[in-house]
Protein backbone atom coordinates (compact mmCIF):
# COMPACT_ATOMS: atom_id res chain seq x y z
CA UNK A 1 0.00 0.00 0.00
CA UNK A 2 1.38 3.41 -0.95
CA UNK A 3 1.67 6.21 1.59
CA UNK A 4 -0.97 8.19 -0.31
CA UNK A 5 -3.42 5.29 -0.15
CA UNK A 6 -2.73 4.78 3.54
CA UNK A 7 -3.43 8.46 4.32
CA UNK A 8 -6.63 8.33 2.27
CA UNK A 9 -7.93 5.32 4.21
CA UNK A 10 -6.99 6.80 7.59
CA UNK A 11 -8.79 10.06 6.74
CA UNK A 12 -11.82 8.10 5.58
CA UNK A 13 -11.88 6.23 8.88
CA UNK A 14 -11.53 9.43 10.91
CA UNK A 15 -14.35 11.01 8.89
CA UNK A 16 -16.55 7.98 9.45
CA UNK A 17 -17.21 7.24 5.78
CA UNK A 18 -14.87 4.29 5.20
CA UNK A 19 -16.29 1.29 3.36
CA UNK A 20 -16.22 -2.24 4.77
CA UNK A 21 -13.61 -3.36 2.22
CA UNK A 22 -11.36 -0.38 2.91
CA UNK A 23 -11.70 -0.86 6.65
CA UNK A 24 -10.51 -4.48 6.28
CA UNK A 25 -7.61 -3.33 4.10
CA UNK A 26 -6.58 -0.69 6.62
CA UNK A 27 -6.93 -3.06 9.54
CA UNK A 28 -4.74 -5.64 7.76
CA UNK A 29 -2.12 -3.05 6.84
CA UNK A 30 -1.90 -1.78 10.41
CA UNK A 31 -1.53 -5.33 11.70
CA UNK A 32 1.60 -6.02 9.62
CA UNK A 33 3.30 -2.64 9.18
CA UNK A 34 4.67 -0.77 12.25
CA UNK A 35 5.31 2.34 10.12
CA UNK A 36 1.65 2.36 9.08
CA UNK A 37 0.64 2.10 12.74
CA UNK A 38 2.84 5.09 13.58
CA UNK A 39 1.28 7.09 10.71
CA UNK A 40 -2.18 6.20 11.99
CA UNK A 41 -1.30 7.15 15.57
CA UNK A 42 0.25 10.48 14.47
CA UNK A 43 -2.74 11.26 12.23
CA UNK A 44 -5.19 10.54 15.05
CA UNK A 45 -3.23 12.62 17.57
CA UNK A 46 -2.99 15.51 15.11
CA UNK A 47 -6.73 15.45 14.44
CA UNK A 48 -7.55 15.55 18.13
CA UNK A 49 -5.07 18.39 18.73
CA UNK A 50 -6.51 20.49 15.91
CA UNK A 51 -10.02 20.06 17.23
CA UNK A 52 -9.00 21.02 20.76
CA UNK A 53 -7.11 24.09 19.48
CA UNK A 54 -10.05 25.16 17.34
CA UNK A 55 -12.35 24.89 20.34
CA UNK A 56 -10.09 27.06 22.48
CA UNK A 57 -9.82 29.74 19.79
CA UNK A 58 -13.52 29.92 19.12
CA UNK A 59 -14.45 29.57 22.78
CA UNK A 60 -17.41 27.65 21.67
CA UNK A 61 -17.31 24.16 23.06
CA UNK A 62 -20.88 23.59 22.03
CA UNK A 63 -20.08 24.29 18.41
CA UNK A 64 -17.09 21.95 18.54
CA UNK A 65 -19.23 19.27 20.10
CA UNK A 66 -21.83 19.73 17.41
CA UNK A 67 -19.26 19.64 14.60
CA UNK A 68 -17.50 16.64 16.09
CA UNK A 69 -20.79 14.89 16.45
CA UNK A 70 -21.62 15.60 12.82
CA UNK A 71 -18.33 14.04 11.68
CA UNK A 72 -18.40 11.14 14.07
CA UNK A 73 -18.64 7.68 12.55
CA UNK A 74 -21.80 5.70 12.97
CA UNK A 75 -22.11 3.34 15.88
CA UNK A 76 -20.51 0.27 14.29
CA UNK A 77 -17.54 2.12 12.85
CA UNK A 78 -17.11 4.17 16.06
CA UNK A 79 -16.57 0.94 17.97
CA UNK A 80 -14.15 -0.29 15.35
CA UNK A 81 -12.36 3.05 15.37
CA UNK A 82 -12.02 2.97 19.14
CA UNK A 83 -10.71 -0.58 19.14
CA UNK A 84 -8.21 0.16 16.40
CA UNK A 85 -7.03 3.32 18.15
CA UNK A 86 -6.43 1.40 21.39
CA UNK A 87 -4.53 -1.35 19.59
CA UNK A 88 -2.40 1.13 17.66
CA UNK A 89 -1.67 3.16 20.77
CA UNK A 90 -0.59 0.02 22.62
CA UNK A 91 1.57 -1.15 19.71
CA UNK A 92 3.13 2.30 19.36
CA UNK A 93 3.75 2.51 23.09
CA UNK A 94 5.30 -0.95 23.08
CA UNK A 95 7.66 0.09 20.29
CA UNK A 96 8.70 3.21 22.21
CA UNK A 97 9.23 1.13 25.36
CA UNK A 98 11.35 -1.40 23.50
CA UNK A 99 13.53 1.32 22.05
CA UNK A 100 14.09 2.81 25.45
CA UNK A 101 14.40 -0.42 27.38
CA UNK A 102 17.30 -2.76 28.01
CA UNK A 103 16.49 -4.75 24.87
CA UNK A 104 18.47 -2.11 22.97
CA UNK A 105 21.78 -0.52 23.85
CA UNK A 106 22.54 3.18 23.59
CA UNK A 107 23.84 2.79 20.06
CA UNK A 108 20.74 0.95 18.90
CA UNK A 109 22.44 -2.44 18.88
CA UNK A 110 20.21 -5.25 20.03
CA UNK A 111 21.22 -6.88 23.31
CA UNK A 112 21.05 -10.67 23.18
CA UNK A 113 21.81 -13.35 25.69
CA UNK A 114 25.02 -15.33 25.39
CA UNK A 115 25.13 -19.08 24.92
CA UNK A 116 24.54 -19.72 28.63
CA UNK A 117 21.72 -17.18 28.79
CA UNK A 118 23.37 -15.45 31.77
CA UNK A 119 24.69 -12.15 30.52
CA UNK A 120 23.94 -10.00 27.51
CA UNK A 121 26.26 -9.08 24.72
CA UNK A 122 25.79 -6.66 21.88
CA UNK A 123 25.09 -8.08 18.44
CA UNK A 124 27.05 -6.20 15.78
CA UNK A 125 24.10 -5.94 13.44
CA UNK A 126 20.60 -7.31 13.37
CA UNK A 127 20.01 -9.65 10.45
CA UNK A 128 17.59 -8.40 7.84
CA UNK A 129 15.89 -9.88 4.81
CA UNK A 130 13.75 -8.39 2.03
CA UNK A 131 10.44 -9.61 0.69
CA UNK A 132 6.79 -10.30 1.47
CA UNK A 133 6.39 -13.98 0.55
CA UNK A 134 8.16 -17.36 0.38
CA UNK A 135 8.22 -20.02 -2.34
CA UNK A 136 6.85 -23.07 -0.54
CA UNK A 137 6.73 -25.61 -3.38
CA UNK A 138 7.02 -25.82 -7.15
CA UNK A 139 6.34 -28.35 -9.86
CA UNK A 140 8.22 -28.26 -13.19
CA UNK A 141 8.80 -24.55 -12.63
CA UNK A 142 10.94 -22.69 -15.14
CA UNK A 143 11.65 -19.12 -14.04
CA UNK A 144 12.29 -16.39 -16.55
CA UNK A 145 14.45 -13.24 -16.64
CA UNK A 146 17.47 -15.10 -15.28
CA UNK A 147 15.77 -15.81 -11.97
CA UNK A 148 16.11 -19.10 -10.11
CA UNK A 149 13.88 -19.50 -7.07
CA UNK A 150 14.14 -22.58 -4.88
CA UNK A 151 11.75 -23.96 -2.29
CA UNK A 152 12.15 -21.70 0.73
CA UNK A 153 13.35 -18.70 -1.31
CA UNK A 154 11.99 -15.28 -0.50
CA UNK A 155 10.07 -13.93 -3.47
CA UNK A 156 12.11 -10.98 -4.83
CA UNK A 157 10.61 -7.52 -5.19
CA UNK A 158 9.52 -6.49 -8.67
CA UNK A 159 7.99 -8.48 -11.51
CA UNK A 160 8.45 -12.27 -11.45
CA UNK A 161 8.26 -14.30 -14.64
CA UNK A 162 7.19 -17.94 -14.46
CA UNK A 163 7.67 -19.42 -17.93
CA UNK A 164 6.01 -22.73 -17.07
CA UNK A 165 5.02 -24.95 -14.17
CA UNK A 166 3.07 -24.37 -10.97
CA UNK A 167 4.29 -22.74 -7.75
CA UNK A 168 2.84 -22.25 -4.30
CA UNK A 169 3.61 -18.99 -2.51
CA UNK A 170 2.84 -18.09 1.08
CA UNK A 171 2.57 -14.38 1.88
CA UNK A 172 3.49 -13.23 5.37
CA UNK A 173 -0.12 -12.10 5.91
CA UNK A 174 -1.19 -15.76 5.70
CA UNK A 175 -2.49 -15.65 2.12
CA UNK A 176 -1.65 -18.79 0.14
CA UNK A 177 -1.39 -18.36 -3.62
CA UNK A 178 -0.99 -20.92 -6.38
CA UNK A 179 0.39 -19.48 -9.61
CA UNK A 180 0.22 -21.32 -12.94
CA UNK A 181 2.65 -20.44 -15.72
CA UNK A 182 3.04 -18.84 -18.03
CA UNK A 183 2.66 -15.93 -15.65
CA UNK A 184 3.97 -12.47 -14.80
CA UNK A 185 3.21 -11.15 -11.35
CA UNK A 186 4.59 -9.16 -8.43
CA UNK A 187 4.08 -9.30 -4.67
CA UNK A 188 3.94 -5.68 -3.53
CA UNK A 189 3.21 -6.13 0.17
CA UNK A 190 1.85 -8.89 2.45
CA UNK A 191 -1.59 -7.66 1.38
CA UNK A 192 -1.13 -6.76 -2.30
CA UNK A 193 -0.33 -8.55 -5.53
CA UNK A 194 -0.43 -7.62 -9.21
CA UNK A 195 -1.06 -10.19 -11.95
CA UNK A 196 -0.15 -9.05 -15.46
CA UNK A 197 -0.49 -12.51 -17.04
CA UNK A 198 -1.35 -16.06 -16.00
CA UNK A 199 -3.62 -17.83 -13.53
CA UNK A 200 -3.66 -17.26 -9.77
CA UNK A 201 -5.77 -18.92 -7.10
CA UNK A 202 -5.74 -17.34 -3.63
CA UNK A 203 -6.87 -18.67 -0.25
CA UNK A 204 -7.28 -15.80 2.20
CA UNK A 205 -7.50 -16.47 5.96
CA UNK A 206 -9.41 -14.19 8.30
CA UNK A 207 -6.36 -12.14 9.45
CA UNK A 208 -5.67 -11.22 5.81
CA UNK A 209 -9.17 -10.06 4.81
CA UNK A 210 -8.77 -7.00 2.61
CA UNK A 211 -6.04 -8.68 0.53
CA UNK A 212 -6.24 -7.42 -3.01
CA UNK A 213 -5.04 -8.43 -6.45
CA UNK A 214 -4.64 -5.92 -9.26
CA UNK A 215 -5.13 -6.79 -12.92
CA UNK A 216 -5.22 -4.70 -16.07
CA UNK A 217 -9.03 -4.45 -15.77
CA UNK A 218 -9.33 -3.59 -12.09
CA UNK A 219 -8.69 -5.02 -8.68
CA UNK A 220 -10.18 -7.69 -6.45
CA UNK A 221 -10.53 -6.90 -2.75
CA UNK A 222 -11.08 -9.94 -0.59
CA UNK A 223 -13.88 -9.95 1.96
CA UNK A 224 -13.07 -13.39 3.36
CA UNK A 225 -12.91 -15.92 0.58
CA UNK A 226 -11.10 -18.06 -1.96
CA UNK A 227 -10.97 -16.65 -5.45
CA UNK A 228 -9.12 -17.13 -8.73
CA UNK A 229 -8.02 -14.86 -11.54
CA UNK A 230 -7.15 -15.56 -15.15
CA UNK A 231 -5.25 -12.68 -16.76
CA UNK A 232 -5.01 -13.16 -20.52
CA UNK A 233 -3.87 -11.03 -23.43
CA UNK A 234 -7.40 -10.18 -24.63
CA UNK A 235 -9.57 -10.77 -21.58
CA UNK A 236 -9.49 -11.52 -17.89
CA UNK A 237 -11.73 -13.52 -15.58
CA UNK A 238 -12.50 -13.30 -11.87
CA UNK A 239 -14.02 -16.39 -10.19
CA UNK A 240 -15.32 -16.49 -6.60
CA UNK A 241 -14.83 -20.03 -5.29
CA UNK A 242 -15.83 -19.38 -1.69
CA UNK A 243 -17.12 -16.41 0.30
CA UNK A 244 -17.27 -12.92 -1.17
CA UNK A 245 -15.11 -10.36 -2.95
CA UNK A 246 -15.42 -6.74 -3.99
CA UNK A 247 -14.64 -6.14 -7.67
CA UNK A 248 -13.34 -2.67 -8.51
CA UNK A 249 -13.14 -2.30 -12.29
CA UNK A 250 -11.33 0.64 -13.83
CA UNK A 251 -14.26 1.59 -16.05
CA UNK A 252 -17.42 0.36 -14.29
CA UNK A 253 -19.02 0.64 -10.87
CA UNK A 254 -17.79 -1.28 -7.84
CA UNK A 255 -19.74 -4.47 -7.15
CA UNK A 256 -19.65 -7.45 -4.88
CA UNK A 257 -19.49 -11.04 -6.12
CA UNK A 258 -20.58 -14.07 -4.14
CA UNK A 259 -19.49 -17.71 -4.20
CA UNK A 260 -20.26 -19.31 -7.57
CA UNK A 261 -20.22 -16.00 -9.46
CA UNK A 262 -17.62 -14.96 -12.02
CA UNK A 263 -16.98 -12.19 -14.52
CA UNK A 264 -15.25 -12.18 -17.88
CA UNK A 265 -13.69 -8.81 -18.73
CA UNK A 266 -12.83 -7.86 -22.28
CA UNK A 267 -10.56 -5.10 -23.51
CA UNK A 268 -13.37 -2.66 -24.30
CA UNK A 269 -14.42 -2.71 -20.65
CA UNK A 270 -17.50 -4.92 -21.07
CA UNK A 271 -18.25 -7.43 -18.33
CA UNK A 272 -19.96 -10.77 -18.93
CA UNK A 273 -21.41 -12.75 -16.02
CA UNK A 274 -20.35 -16.41 -16.16
CA UNK A 275 -20.54 -19.28 -13.67
CA UNK A 276 -17.45 -19.77 -11.50
CA UNK A 277 -15.41 -22.74 -12.66
CA UNK A 278 -13.41 -24.27 -9.81
CA UNK A 279 -11.84 -26.94 -12.01
CA UNK A 280 -10.26 -24.29 -14.25
CA UNK A 281 -7.71 -23.47 -11.55
CA UNK A 282 -5.35 -25.83 -9.72
CA UNK A 283 -6.19 -26.08 -6.01
CA UNK A 284 -3.87 -26.85 -3.11
CA UNK A 285 -4.94 -30.50 -2.75
CA UNK A 286 -4.55 -31.20 -6.46
CA UNK A 287 -1.19 -29.43 -6.52
CA UNK A 288 0.23 -31.44 -3.63
CA UNK A 289 -1.02 -34.69 -5.08
CA UNK A 290 0.89 -33.91 -8.27
CA UNK A 291 3.90 -32.70 -6.30
CA UNK A 292 4.11 -35.91 -4.26
CA UNK A 293 3.98 -38.03 -7.42
CA UNK A 294 6.76 -35.92 -8.91
CA UNK A 295 8.91 -36.36 -5.79
CA UNK A 296 8.45 -40.11 -5.84
CA UNK A 297 9.60 -40.16 -9.46
CA UNK A 298 12.63 -37.94 -8.78
CA UNK A 299 13.64 -39.95 -5.74
CA UNK A 300 13.47 -43.16 -7.72
CA UNK A 301 15.67 -41.58 -10.37
CA UNK A 302 18.17 -40.51 -7.69
CA UNK A 303 18.19 -43.99 -6.10
CA UNK A 304 19.04 -45.55 -9.47
CA UNK A 305 21.75 -42.97 -10.12
CA UNK A 306 23.22 -43.41 -6.64
CA UNK A 307 23.28 -47.18 -6.97
CA UNK A 308 25.41 -46.93 -10.09
CA UNK A 309 27.67 -44.28 -8.60
CA UNK A 310 28.25 -46.33 -5.45
CA UNK A 311 30.05 -48.86 -7.61
CA UNK A 312 32.44 -46.14 -8.81
CA UNK A 313 35.87 -47.01 -7.41
CA UNK A 314 36.54 -43.30 -6.88
CA UNK A 315 33.84 -43.16 -4.18
CA UNK A 316 35.57 -43.51 -0.81
CA UNK A 317 32.64 -42.78 1.50
CA UNK A 318 28.90 -42.30 1.07
CA UNK A 319 26.80 -41.63 4.15
CA UNK A 320 23.05 -41.26 3.60
CA UNK A 321 22.06 -40.31 7.20
CA UNK A 322 18.88 -42.38 6.96
CA UNK A 323 19.69 -45.22 9.33
CA UNK A 324 20.00 -43.68 12.81
CA UNK A 325 16.31 -44.25 13.43
CA UNK A 326 17.42 -47.50 15.01
CA UNK A 327 18.64 -47.55 18.61
CA UNK A 328 22.15 -48.39 17.44
CA UNK A 329 22.82 -44.85 16.14
CA UNK A 330 25.17 -45.90 13.34
CA UNK A 331 25.15 -44.93 9.66
CA UNK A 332 26.72 -47.25 7.14
CA UNK A 333 29.28 -46.31 4.52
CA UNK A 334 27.36 -47.20 1.36
CA UNK A 335 30.36 -46.95 -0.98
CA UNK A 336 31.08 -50.34 -2.51
CA UNK A 337 34.35 -49.66 -4.28
CA UNK A 338 37.48 -47.65 -3.66
CA UNK A 339 40.95 -48.39 -2.38
CA UNK A 340 40.53 -46.57 0.92
CA UNK A 341 38.73 -47.87 3.97
CA UNK A 342 35.92 -45.92 5.59
CA UNK A 343 33.80 -47.57 8.26
CA UNK A 344 30.38 -46.78 9.61
CA UNK A 345 29.71 -43.47 11.30
CA UNK A 346 28.71 -43.04 14.95
CA UNK A 347 25.95 -40.51 15.50
CA UNK A 348 26.43 -38.23 18.51
CA UNK A 349 23.65 -35.91 19.77
CA UNK A 350 22.30 -35.24 16.26
CA UNK A 351 18.59 -35.95 15.91
CA UNK A 352 16.56 -37.35 13.00
CA UNK A 353 15.21 -34.70 10.65
CA UNK A 354 13.28 -34.44 7.39
CA UNK A 355 15.45 -35.03 4.32
CA UNK A 356 15.34 -33.02 1.10
CA UNK A 357 12.64 -35.31 -0.30
CA UNK A 358 10.36 -34.61 2.66
CA UNK A 359 10.88 -37.99 4.34
CA UNK A 360 10.82 -37.71 8.12
CA UNK A 361 13.85 -39.11 9.95
CA UNK A 362 15.96 -39.60 6.83
CA UNK A 363 18.43 -36.76 7.53
CA UNK A 364 20.25 -35.56 10.66
CA UNK A 365 19.80 -32.28 12.52
CA UNK A 366 23.15 -31.15 13.96
CA UNK A 367 21.90 -28.06 15.82
CA UNK A 368 22.22 -29.54 19.37
CA UNK A 369 25.59 -28.51 20.82
CA UNK A 370 28.17 -31.26 20.44
CA UNK A 371 26.34 -32.95 17.56
CA UNK A 372 28.48 -34.85 15.05
CA UNK A 373 29.01 -38.09 13.18
CA UNK A 374 32.34 -39.71 14.07
CA UNK A 375 34.24 -41.33 11.20
CA UNK A 376 37.55 -42.99 10.48
CA UNK A 377 38.91 -43.02 6.94
CA UNK A 378 42.32 -44.57 6.37
CA UNK A 379 44.63 -44.25 3.38
CA UNK A 380 45.93 -41.39 1.26
CA UNK A 381 44.40 -39.21 -1.43
CA UNK A 382 46.13 -37.24 -4.13
CA UNK A 383 43.09 -35.28 -5.24
CA UNK A 384 39.64 -35.35 -3.70
CA UNK A 385 36.03 -34.17 -4.02
CA UNK A 386 33.75 -33.47 -1.06
CA UNK A 387 30.01 -33.05 -1.65
CA UNK A 388 26.99 -32.79 0.62
CA UNK A 389 23.34 -31.73 0.82
CA UNK A 390 22.74 -29.42 3.76
CA UNK A 391 20.00 -27.16 5.11
CA UNK A 392 21.36 -24.25 7.15
CA UNK A 393 19.26 -22.72 9.94
CA UNK A 394 21.77 -19.95 10.63
CA UNK A 395 25.51 -19.26 10.58
CA UNK A 396 25.58 -18.02 14.15
CA UNK A 397 29.13 -19.13 14.97
CA UNK A 398 32.51 -18.16 13.53
CA UNK A 399 33.13 -21.60 12.01
CA UNK A 400 30.28 -23.86 10.92
CA UNK A 401 31.64 -27.36 10.35
CA UNK A 402 31.02 -29.61 7.38
CA UNK A 403 33.87 -32.14 7.50
CA UNK A 404 36.97 -31.76 9.67
CA UNK A 405 39.68 -34.07 10.89
CA UNK A 406 40.42 -34.19 14.62
CA UNK A 407 42.85 -31.47 15.57
CA UNK A 408 44.57 -30.24 12.44
CA UNK A 409 47.52 -32.48 11.71
CA UNK A 410 49.86 -32.43 8.75
CA UNK A 411 48.23 -33.19 5.36
CA UNK A 412 44.71 -33.14 6.81
CA UNK A 413 41.78 -31.22 5.23
CA UNK A 414 39.24 -28.94 6.89
CA UNK A 415 35.95 -28.04 5.17
CA UNK A 416 33.57 -25.58 6.78
CA UNK A 417 31.53 -22.39 6.35
CA UNK A 418 32.45 -19.02 7.81
CA UNK A 419 29.86 -16.90 9.61
CA UNK A 420 29.74 -14.49 6.65
CA UNK A 421 28.64 -17.28 4.30
CA UNK A 422 32.00 -18.16 2.65
CA UNK A 423 33.02 -21.74 2.04
CA UNK A 424 36.40 -22.60 3.64
CA UNK A 425 38.74 -25.39 2.50
CA UNK A 426 42.34 -26.06 3.48
CA UNK A 427 44.92 -28.85 3.67
CA UNK A 428 47.63 -28.41 6.28
CA UNK A 429 51.04 -28.21 4.60
CA UNK A 430 53.57 -27.68 7.43
CA UNK A 431 53.92 -27.73 11.22
CA UNK A 432 56.80 -25.28 11.36
CA UNK A 433 56.76 -21.95 9.56
CA UNK A 434 58.07 -18.41 9.90
CA UNK A 435 55.29 -15.84 10.10
CA UNK A 436 57.80 -13.01 9.74
CA UNK A 437 58.49 -14.31 6.21
CA UNK A 438 54.80 -14.52 5.40
CA UNK A 439 54.66 -18.30 5.80
CA UNK A 440 51.57 -20.10 7.09
CA UNK A 441 50.76 -23.68 8.01
CA UNK A 442 48.23 -23.87 5.20
CA UNK A 443 46.57 -21.90 2.43
CA UNK A 444 42.85 -21.30 2.85
CA UNK A 445 40.65 -21.39 -0.24
CA UNK A 446 37.60 -19.20 0.36
CA UNK A 447 34.57 -18.89 -1.86
CA UNK A 448 32.64 -15.62 -2.04
CA UNK A 449 29.73 -15.47 0.43
CA UNK A 450 27.03 -17.76 -0.91
CA UNK A 451 24.53 -17.78 1.97
CA UNK A 452 22.43 -15.22 3.81
CA UNK A 453 19.55 -15.46 6.24
CA UNK A 454 16.96 -15.32 3.45
CA UNK A 455 18.18 -18.83 2.42
CA UNK A 456 17.51 -20.37 5.82
CA UNK A 457 15.71 -23.68 5.46
CA UNK A 458 16.66 -24.29 1.81
CA UNK A 459 18.37 -27.52 0.82
CA UNK A 460 21.68 -26.80 -0.94
CA UNK A 461 24.32 -29.01 -2.53
CA UNK A 462 27.85 -27.87 -1.67
CA UNK A 463 30.87 -29.36 -3.43
CA UNK A 464 34.59 -28.64 -3.21
CA UNK A 465 37.15 -30.17 -5.57
CA UNK A 466 40.85 -30.34 -4.61
CA UNK A 467 42.65 -31.05 -7.88
CA UNK A 468 46.42 -31.47 -7.51
CA UNK A 469 46.95 -32.29 -11.19
CA UNK A 470 45.19 -29.12 -12.33
CA UNK A 471 46.66 -27.22 -9.35
CA UNK A 472 43.32 -25.68 -8.38
CA UNK A 473 40.53 -25.74 -5.80
CA UNK A 474 36.97 -25.20 -7.01
CA UNK A 475 33.91 -24.50 -4.84
CA UNK A 476 30.40 -25.26 -6.20
CA UNK A 477 26.89 -24.34 -5.08
CA UNK A 478 24.06 -26.43 -6.55
CA UNK A 479 26.29 -27.65 -9.37
CA UNK A 480 27.46 -24.17 -10.38
CA UNK A 481 30.99 -22.84 -9.85
CA UNK A 482 31.24 -20.44 -6.92
CA UNK A 483 34.98 -19.81 -7.16
CA UNK A 484 38.18 -21.30 -8.52
CA UNK A 485 41.65 -20.66 -7.13
CA UNK A 486 45.11 -21.90 -8.09
CA UNK A 487 46.96 -23.93 -5.49
CA UNK A 488 50.22 -22.10 -4.65
CA UNK A 489 53.28 -24.28 -5.32
CA UNK A 490 54.45 -23.96 -1.72
CA UNK A 491 51.15 -25.26 -0.34
CA UNK A 492 50.58 -28.30 -2.55
CA UNK A 493 49.87 -31.49 -0.57
CA UNK A 494 50.00 -34.63 -2.73
CA UNK A 495 49.15 -37.16 -0.02
CA UNK A 496 46.01 -36.02 1.85
CA UNK A 497 45.20 -38.03 4.96
CA UNK A 498 42.00 -38.23 7.01
CA UNK A 499 42.08 -40.62 9.99
CA UNK A 500 39.60 -39.75 12.74
CA UNK A 501 37.19 -37.02 11.66
CA UNK A 502 33.72 -35.59 12.24
CA UNK A 503 30.85 -34.54 10.05
CA UNK A 504 29.40 -31.18 11.09
CA UNK A 505 31.75 -30.64 14.05
CA UNK A 506 35.41 -30.43 14.96
CA UNK A 507 37.71 -32.13 17.45
CA UNK A 508 37.09 -33.55 20.89
CA UNK A 509 37.53 -31.96 24.33
CA UNK A 510 40.03 -33.68 26.63
CA UNK A 511 40.10 -34.56 30.32
CA UNK A 512 42.69 -31.83 30.83
CA UNK A 513 40.62 -29.29 28.89
CA UNK A 514 36.88 -30.00 28.79
CA UNK A 515 36.13 -26.70 27.11
CA UNK A 516 35.51 -26.70 23.37
CA UNK A 517 34.63 -24.23 20.66
CA UNK A 518 31.02 -24.45 19.48
CA UNK A 519 31.41 -25.22 15.79
CA UNK A 520 28.66 -27.72 15.07
CA UNK A 521 26.55 -26.89 12.02
CA UNK A 522 23.30 -25.21 12.98
CA UNK A 523 21.31 -27.10 10.41
CA UNK A 524 20.75 -30.51 8.82
CA UNK A 525 22.76 -32.79 6.53
CA UNK A 526 21.13 -35.23 4.13
CA UNK A 527 24.01 -36.99 2.37
CA UNK A 528 27.82 -36.75 2.38
CA UNK A 529 30.09 -38.25 -0.26
CA UNK A 530 33.88 -38.25 -0.70
CA UNK A 531 35.62 -39.11 -3.97
CA UNK A 532 39.31 -40.00 -4.20
CA UNK A 533 39.55 -37.93 -7.38
CA UNK A 534 38.75 -34.51 -8.72
CA UNK A 535 35.32 -34.51 -10.37
CA UNK A 536 34.92 -32.42 -13.49
CA UNK A 537 32.49 -29.51 -13.61
CA UNK A 538 30.22 -31.64 -15.80
CA UNK A 539 30.22 -34.48 -13.26
CA UNK A 540 29.39 -32.08 -10.40
CA UNK A 541 26.53 -30.65 -12.44
CA UNK A 542 25.29 -34.16 -13.18
CA UNK A 543 25.47 -35.06 -9.48
CA UNK A 544 23.29 -32.05 -8.66
CA UNK A 545 20.74 -32.52 -11.43
CA UNK A 546 20.15 -36.16 -10.49
CA UNK A 547 20.03 -35.43 -6.75
CA UNK A 548 17.93 -32.31 -6.59
CA UNK A 549 14.42 -32.83 -5.24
Amino acid sequence: MTEQELMKLIDALLDGDISEADFLRLEAELSVDPQARKEYYDRTALTMLLEETAAEVQGDDAAITKRSSARRPDSAWRKAFAAMAIVCALLFGLTVWLIGSSLFDDAGGKLVENENGTSPRVADKEDQATGFAVVMAQSDAVWGAGQSLHDGSLVPLGEIQLEQGVVQLELFSGVMVIVEGKARFSIESPMEMTVAEGQVRAQVPEPAQGFRVRTSGGEVVDLGTEFAIHAGADSSEVHVLDGEIEWRPKTNVVRKLQEGEALRLVDDGDEQAIPANRSQFIGAAEFYESLNAEKVSKRARWASYRQNLQEDERVVAWYAMDTPRSARRRIANQANGGSMQAGEGAVVAASPAQDRWGTEGAALDFSPTGSRVRLNISGELRSMTLSTWIRINSLDRWYNSLFLTDGHELNEPHWQIMDDGRLFFSVKKRDEFDRSRGERDKHIYYSPPFWNTSMSGQWLMLTTVYDVDAMQVTHYLNGEVLSQERIPEEYVVEAVQIGNASLCNWGLPTREDPHFAVRNLNGSMDEFVMFSAALSALEVKDLYENGRP
